[in-house]
C-alpha cells in the first residue's frame, strides 16, 4: 500500500472537468492536483487560481513533458476518446476519462489495443458504480446470490426518466472570455451511416451508464434482446437467464431526478435510488425487503448511509488507483462490453 501523495494532473477544465471533478480531487488528502492542461490560455490561468493549481499547460503534450504525474483526469467529449487515450497512455500512468469509452466500437477497441501495448490502467467513469447506495446494494445482492436465502435472482429494472440531472451542481463555474476553437474526433462509425451513428451516440451519452449499472447489479455478462420501437423500453437477458429491463424516459421531470433500480429475488427484493449526477454530498437510498415466509415476520430496511456523494467517491477511488492501491471500478475492457450492447440495442431498434 502506498502512503504518499498521487500527484495528479487535469487534462480540460470545462463544465464538467471543474464541477463534477477538479472541485472533488482538491478536497482530498491523498492527492495532490499539479497542474493542468486547457487549451482555452484564460479558462486555464483562471481555474487553476482558484483551486490553487501551481503550473498551466496550453495543451497535454506540454503537461506530459514538464510533468511527472501518478494520474490523468481527461474529461473531454467521449468522441475525441481515441485520439487522446492513446496519446496520454505513453505516459504510463491511470488514465481517468468519462464514460462512454468512445463514440464507436472500432474506436473502444483500438483505444484497448493501445492500452494494451503500453500497460496503462484506464478507469472509465461510471460514478453510479461509485455511490455509497450502489455499493451497500451491490453487497447485499451478491450476500443473497450466495446464500440464496431469499431464493434465486429474477428480475432487473432499471428506471431513469429525463430530468434535472445537474441539480445546482454548475454553481461555481468559472468560465472565462477564450474562444472554445476546435478539436479533433475520431471518425464515425464505418458500419453505420449518419442518422444510425447519431441516434448511436445519443443513447450511449444518455443511457450508457444504465447499460453499465445493469451489468454490476447483475455481475455477469448480459445482451439485449428487445428494442421497443418507441425508444422507452430495452429488454435483456443475462448469461444466466435473469430478465432485465432499462426503461428511457417514459416521462420526464423538470426540477427531480428520478433514478431507480428494483433487483427481484423470488421472496424479496434490493431497491436503489440514486440522486442526480451533480448533486453533492447526498448517497442514494436503498430499501431491501426480506419475505422468506415459513412463518417469519417480513422485514423492510432502509440503511443509513454517509454524507458523501458519488462524484466525490469515484475521485477518492482513482487516487487510489493512481497510488497503486486499487483496480478501477470499471477498467477500459468492460466499458467496451458496454459499446457491443449498446450496438445491440440500436441495431434491434432500427434495423441497421
Amino acid at each position: 500500500m502506498s502512503e504518499r501523495r498521487a500527484r495528479i494532473g487535469f487534462v480540460g477544465v470545462g463544465n464538467m472537468g471543474q464541477c463534477a471533478h477538479l472541485k472533488n480531487y482538491v478536497v482530498i488528502p491523498e492527492c495532490e492536483v499539479v497542474a493542468l492542461a486547457e487549451i482555452r490560455e484564460n479558462q486555464g490561468k483562471l481555474v487553476a487560481q482558484r483551486y490553487g493549481i501551481p503550473r498551466v499547460y496550453k495543451t497535454h503534450e506540454d503537461m506530459l513533458a514538464h510533468e511527472t504525474l501518478d494520474g490523468i483526469v481527461a474529461s473531454q467529449p467521449f468522441n475525441r476518446h481515441g485520439i487522446l487515450v492513446p496519446a496520454l497512455a505513453k505516459a504510463g500512468v491511470p488514465i481517468f476519462t468519462e464514460k462512454p469509452l468512445a463514440a464507436s466500437l472500432a474506436v473502444g477497441e483500438k483505444i484497448l489495443q493501445t492500452l494494451k501495448a503500453t500497460g496503462a490502467t484506464h478507469m472509465v467513469g461510471y460514478h453510479k458504480r461509485s455511490d455509497p447506495a450502489t455499493t451497500c446494494a451491490k453487497q447485499e445482492i451478491d450476500r443473497l446470490k450466495a446464500t440464496g436465502e431469499l431464493g434465486a435472482l429474477r428480475y432487473i429494472r432499471i428506471l431513469m426518466p429525463a430530468g434535472d440531472w445537474i441539480a445546482a451542481g454548475f454553481r461555481g463555474l468559472l468560465t472565462a472570455d477564450d474562444p472554445a476553437g476546435k478539436l479533433d474526433t475520431d471518425p464515425p462509425a464505418a458500419d453505420m451511416d449518419a442518422e444510425t451513428y447519431k441516434a448511436y451516440g445519443a443513447f450511449v451519452n444518455y443511457y450508457i451508464h444504465q447499460v453499465n449499472l445493469m451489468r454490476f447489479l447483475l455481475g455477469e455478462a448480459y445482451s439485449c434482446t428487445h428494442a421497443d420501437p418507441s425508444g422507452v423500453l430495452f429488454v435483456g437477458k443475462s448469461a444466466s437467464g435473469v430478465a432485465c429491463t432499462i426503461e428511457m424516459s417514459p416521462y420526464q421531470t423538470t426540477i427531480d431526478w428520478q433514478e431507480s433500480a428494483m433487483v427481484a429475488f423470488e421472496r424479496g427484493y434490493v431497491k436503489l435510488e440514486l440522486p442526480a449526477p451533480l448533486a453533492s454530498n447526498r448517497p442514494g437510498t436503498v430499501e431491501i425487503l426480506r419475505d422468506p415466509a415459513k412463518g417469519t415476520t417480513p422485514q423492510v430496511i432502509r440503511p443509513h448511509l454517509p454524507w458523501d456523494h458519488a462524484m466525490f467517491c469515484q475521485a477518492r477511488r482513482f487516487v487510489e488507483v493512481a497510488r497503486g492501491n486499487a483496480p478501477p471500478l470499471c477498467d477500459a475492457t468492460e466499458a467496451l462490453e458496454d459499446l457491443k450492447v449498446a450496438r445491440e440495442y440500436i441495431r434491434l431498434r432500427y434495423g441497421k
